[in-house]
């Protein structure tokens, strides 16, 4: 099979590899969509965690399974599905308490193991969930929902209104649209980029362009402000923007040696919620379920769809300027 291999730090290679075979509660996926994530390029950088080489990277796919293993009985040859990449220990603190995104030995499937820029995969078949009739391009954007739900999860309360997001890429478009299925009346984007802020507004989202005055009068307003640029100062602004008793949500990706200042009694006299997430937390058919309700308006963070070969030459790059989610597509 063809495949994209990272076969050390910062070397990236389109290869042929054997095809895999299904162990025993394994199942082979043949890939049908794939999506380059940003970790991707921690993972080849050697930055991201565990990561191990030689490594197929990918964990954003789906696809349809063509082999089964002994004993799996729940998944069948021919089912459409969409794949959680994390593979937890089970038996650490955080396992234990239903927090798989938290394990102290946490892998995941493109990451620790080979993932889904292949052409076929082998996973556990409790890893893969069912799509129905759902598009390839729309299952491969679970992973990335679910990290979205994840977030939210730590954030979200019925009452907020008015939400403000730093950040018009894929993530944070996916964020503002689970927050539209989730009732949130406003939602309004802020960038640097002036194309980013027309898409935002063409899904219905105000755009407030970075350093102007309608920024300025999101002073003390936002129930939910989002960071999803992973620029420090960015981060460090957060609590500038919401409202008493609102709640800021750390979800971009900050280098690992970043330092903000916060003002403690301002987080204790305004009643103020600062939170981080990481990853998803097995909640693929969540998100899955939000991207139904969201329909074909969400293949448009689908910006580029690309053979498997020209996905490794981004990969040894960067993504093409402007883009959004690109994926590797068989579909």
């Amino acid at each position: 099979m063809k495949a994209i291999v990272f076969t050390a730090k910062n070397e990236v290679s389109y290869t042929d590899l054997p095809d895999p075979k299904a162990g025993p509660g394994e199942v082979v996926v043949q890939v049908k969509a794939s999506g380059i994530c940003h970790t991707d390029y921690e993972v080849l950088k050697d930055n991201y965690g565990t990561g191990a080489f030689p490594v197929v990277p990918g964990h954003e796919y789906a696809g349809v399974v063509i082999e089964v293993g002994a004993d799996v009985t729940d998944v069948k040859a021919g089912d459409r599905v969409a794949v959680d990449p994390n593979i937890e220990c089970g038996n650490c603190r955080a396992c234990t308490r239903g927090w798989a995104h938290l394990c102290e030995n946490l892998g995941a499937y493109g990451v620790t193991t080979h993932g889904g820029f292949a052409e076929l995969s082998v996973v556990k078949a409790t890893a893969v969930h069912p799509i129905g009739d759902m598009s390839f391009l729309q299952a491969a954007l679970a992973e990335p929902m679910g990290c979205v739900l994840n977030g939210l999860d730590a954030v979200h309360e019925p009452w907020m209104e008015d939400a403000l997001i730093f950040g018009a890429g894929p993530m944070g478009l996916l964020m503002g649209l689970a927050l539209k299925t989730s009732g949130v009346d406003r939602v309004a984007f802020v960038d640097i980029s002036e194309d980013r802020l027309e898409l935002a507004s063409s899904f219905g989202f105000d755009a407030v362009a970075s350093g102007s005055d309608d920024l300025k009068q999101w002073h003390h307003r936002a129930d939910l402000t989002v960071e999803a640029t992973g620029v420090p100062q960015v981060a460090s602004a957060l609590t500038y923007y919401m409202a008493n008793g609102g709640k800021g949500l750390f979800f971009g990706v900050c280098p690992s040696d970043a330092k903000i200042d916060v003002s403690p009694f301002e987080l204790f006299r305004r009643q103020l919620t600062l939170a981080g997430s990481h990853s998803l937390n097995h909640n693929i058919p969540e998100a899955l379920g939000v991207i139904a309700k969201l329909g074909s308006d969400i293949d448009r963070a689908a910006s580029h769809r690309l053979p498997l070969s020209e996905v490794a030459d981004i990969l040894n790059t960067k993504p093409p300027a402007g883009s959004l989610k690109v994926q590797w597509s068989q579909d």
